[in-house]
């Protein structure tokens, strides 16, 4: 928002949220009507929705590609942390293509000139682009300098100006009433193309696509050409010209480092990271939850949206993308902490391929592959995170050791820091646990130290009570009981097994569908990160805002600290330990429970 908002700063539209787009409905209803319906074949009223798809599309490519090659870290202009803040306001980045799209509806209502438009005609495209080389590019350098008067832009433009580490859609987060100014300019070419009878589809999907297109490379934040504007956005008072710059050369608003900035950014190498947290796609829909994928989504928890149904064509092509094509990881989001450069890795795998036993091989050597890069680079840490996923698959990441005994790269699973969470999540005072879920590495564990401290563990199946007593002393085995804590497949029926008011810690990954609401859920093992935390500004899976999950914070700790040590296999480091150090670092627990609170009680159904 503007510091000072003023007239017509909201879009008229805003409060419908998501479906702003019944605004056109009625337009394409009443085009496909026409062309099937009434045999009217005009191509240039038809178009208009395609147009807006195909314009949507494009954005969102420049999206995708600009932010991994920000994550990569390699000719940035302006190397800042992104916030959540940043996000939530260039949310509303399709706005401008929602008012071209019924701006364009209604000028083919009115205007003859708009109808019935050929597919080509090349004396209205030369017309066109030489309308945008003169008249439009020199009244945008005016209009884009009355803005940055204090007047207009501590009530329009500053809201614009909010981002200084620009992304492609910042091009297009503008108010409202700046966006009117702007439309009727970019107007001008197609405007008189459509009154002098010389416009055609062609010109129009052609002039906006080049529009967006320069918008886009203008503000990605690793500029090619032109070489100036993510430079406007932290000097504000130079380089105001739109895709041409010789306004500013006549005068004399050029930044002067514009020119040594570009080359000095060209320069720069990708980063190497001192930590790697190795993750996959989890749901089908996980690939628009990307970091990559709708900004929008990221920066939420992961949850089910109805709109995304809607795309399970591309979901589907995106499976098969990933099944036939995916063979090595790819980087997907860069941080930094204190001293440290952090990157996240995605292994193009989807949670379903690990439970396929013909998959199981290939995803070993992928992981193989990546820690390999890793070591090859000089990378300290490397956290198996979600790709942990127990015996049946790498023995707890053991199976990388064995076959490459010569690795710097340390390699960890995370596994003691989720214990020291959920053993801290439990309330002082609990006397007796229930437990409920997957057997692994950090079930046994948290069992074990129950136990050991003299705590009840009762458990409600007699195969995970004989396989957890054979995992604990001798002399704690009077607190393990058989008749939930859970974990990934406790199901809805076990959960009404509780009663009212009951707590539910999870120890995996996985969270379990919520079947209760008289209960209390609580996240699954995760740390909330110090503000210090650079460029953090998606979410992990259904965590929230600022949220890490255990394993990911564990790798951060491990190479703060310098341990030299694996964790690895059945290997547990100082579970007290690693809880001191990632207080120490900064990092806090999500939720912090009375001590009168009692754990889950279960009763028989």
């Amino acid at each position: 928002m503007a510091s000072t908002p003023g007239v017509l700063t909201h879009w008229p539209w805003e409060p419908l949220g998501n479906f702003k787009y019944v605004l056109v409905a009625p337009w394409v209803v009443h085009g496909i009507y026409l062309f099937l319906v009434k045999g009217e074949r005009d191509f240039s009223y038809v178009s208009i929705f395609p147009m807006m798809l195909w314009r949507m599309l494009h954005n969102q490519i420049w999206i995708s590609v600009a932010r991994h090659r920000t994550a990569k870290g390699n000719n940035l202009i302006v190397d800042r942390s992104l916030e959540f803040e940043q996000v939530d306001r260039e949310r509303s980045w399709d706005d401008q293509i929602l008012l071209h799209g019924i701006s364009f509806y209604m000028f083919n209502w009115g205007l003859d000139g708009a109808r019935n438009l050929p597919l080509w005609r090349a004396d209205g495209m030369v017309l066109a682009f030489l309308l945008h080389i003169g008249p439009v590019e020199f009244l945008y350098y005016w209009l884009h300098r009355a803005l940055h008067h204090h007047f207009l832009y501590s009530r329009y433009h500053s809201h614009h100006h909010s981002s200084i580490v620009t992304e492609p859609i910042t091009s297009v987060v503008h108010p409202f009433a700046e966006h009117i100014a702007y439309f009727l300019l970019f107007a001008i070419p197609l405007l008189t193309t459509s009154l002098a009878g010389m416009n055609s589809i062609f010109t129009t999907v052609a002039y906006l696509t080049y529009v967006d297109f320069m918008n886009n490379m203008g503000h990605c934040n690793f500029e090619v050409v032109p070489k100036f504007h993510s430079l406007h956005h932290t000097q504000f008072r130079t380089n105001y010209s739109l895709f041409m710059p010789f306004y500013d050369y006549i005068h004399g608003t050029m930044d002067k480092s514009t020119d040594s900035l570009y080359e000095s950014s060209l320069k720069r190498s990708e980063d190497v990271p001192d930590v790697v947290h190795l993750t996959h796609l989890t749901t089908p829909q996980s690939i628009y939850h990307l970091r990559l994928g709708f900004a929008s989504l990221a920066s939420k928890p992961l949850t089910p949206k109805w709109y995304l149904w809607l795309m399970w064509p591309v979901t589907l092509w995106s499976m098969i993308m990933a099944w036939i094509y995916g063979r090595t990881s790819f980087i997907v989001e860069r941080n930094t902490f204190q001293k440290l450069k952090l990157q996240s890795w995605l292994i193009p795998r989807y949670i379903m391929h690990y439970a396929i036993n013909s998959q199981r091989e290939a995803i070993n050597q992928m992981i193989e592959e990546a820690i390999l890069e890793a070591d090859a680079k000089g990378i300290k840490v490397v956290s198996l995170g979600l790709l942990n996923q127990g015996e049946e698959l790498n023995r707890n990441g053991k199976l990388y050791l064995e076959k490459n005994p010569k690795l710097k790269v340390k390699v960890i699973d995370g596994s003691s820091l989720a214990v020291a969470v959920v053993l801290h999540s439990i309330p002082k005072g609990t006397s007796k646990v229930f437990f409920r879920g997957r057997l692994c590495k950090v079930a046994y564990s948290i069992v074990s130290i129950l136990c050991h401290k003299g705590i009840q563990v009762v458990v409600i199946r007699k195969d995970e009570y004989e396989k957890l007593r054979r995992n604990i002393s001798s002399e704690s085995a009077d607190y393990l009981g058989i008749y939930g804590e859970v974990g990934d497949d406790f199901t809805k029926h076990e959960q009404f097994m509780a009663q009212k008011g009951s707590l539910f810690i999870p120890f995996s990954q996985f969270p379990p569908k919520k079947a209760r609401k008289d209960c209390i859920y609580l996240n699954t093992p995760a740390l909330v990160a110090p503000k210090s935390f650079g460029n953090l500004h998606s979410c992990e899976n259904w965590l929230p805002r600022r949220v890490m999950s255990a394993w990911r914070v564990a790798g951060i700790v491990h190479a703060l600290e310098g341990w030299e040590a694996n964790e690895c296999g059945d290997e547990l480091l100082d579970i007290d330990k690693v809880w001191e150090a990632s207080l120490r670092h900064g990092f806090r627990p999500v939720l912090t429970l009375a001590a009168s609170l009692t754990l889950t009680s279960f009763k028989r159904r």
